[in-house]
Order: C-alpha cells, then structure tokens, then sequence
C-alpha cells in the first residue's frame, strides 16, 4: 500500500509539527500521525519504521532516525538512552523516570514523583546541569 494523503497528516499530527515550527514534510506528517495517534509511548526508530511499513508510509529507515532526531530537537519527544545502542523515543516530555524490562527490552514511565534526588554534585566551571535521567533497570523473578 502506497502513502495515502488522506491518511496521514491529521489536524492533530499538524498542529503538532507546527507548534515546534517543523516544516510538514509527507514524511515527517506520516510520522507524526503514528506517533500522536498512538497516545503515550516509547518506540526505538527501528518500531516506528516497522509499524510506519504496513500503514503505508513510504519512508526509510534513515527518514524515520532522521524525523525522530527532527522532532527531538524541537522538543516533541524525548530521548531515552538506554545503553549504547539502545535508544527509545518517549511522546512524553516532562521530566519523569523509567523503569526498563531487561528480561525483554520493554520501557514504561514509573511514577512521577516517586524518585527524589536530594543533590547533585557541583558542576565544572562553565556548565550547567541539562536534565537528570533516571532509567530504574528491572529483571522478572
């Protein structure tokens, strides 16, 4: 199936691009109709890729890092790195801690609020502190 323009690019997906001043390219409403369509979730580009495929968006793999690294900088997602290698990109972007599945690679919001960092330590001359990931790694019994 072939990119549908009445498919993709939804009011909301637009408003979306628009209010971080992105320019609303086919590939890049494509990709925000999925992601705003899709409420609260964290995705790696390699998921958004797999499931941007059968809905009919027309994109590589590069377009898909490419959009998520887009909308990232603008501020519409939030960049989870998990380890090397591992990165997720959550619709969520207020500050709030993670909890990551080992046994199968998952990742879900924990609590806001249920983590208090007391301090932090003094920052060398010239720099100041960006954010504070807390990813909480957990393994089933």
């Amino acid at each position: 199936m072939k990119y549908a323009p009445q498919k993709f690019g939804s009011r909301e997906a637009g408003r979306w691009l628009a209010r971080a001043g992105l320019r609303p390219t086919r590939q890049r409403s494509a990709l925000a109709s999925l992601l705003v369509e899709g409420g609260n979730r964290h995705l790696t580009a390699e998921a958004l890729f797999a499931e941007a495929q059968p809905a009919g968006a027309d994109v590589s793999l590069a377009t898909v890092y490419n959009a998520l690294r887009a909308f990232t900088d603008a501020g519409l997602l939030r960049e989870v790195n998990i380890e090397a290698g591992r990165v997720y990109y959550d619709t969520r972007v207020d500050d709030h801690p993670h909890f990551y599945y080992e046994d199968d690679g998952s990742i879900a919001d924990a609590p806001a609020g249920s983590v208090r960092i007391a301090a932090l330590p003094d920052v060398p001359e010239g720099c100041e502190v960006a954010s504070v990931d807390v990813v909480i790694r957990l393994r089933r019994r």
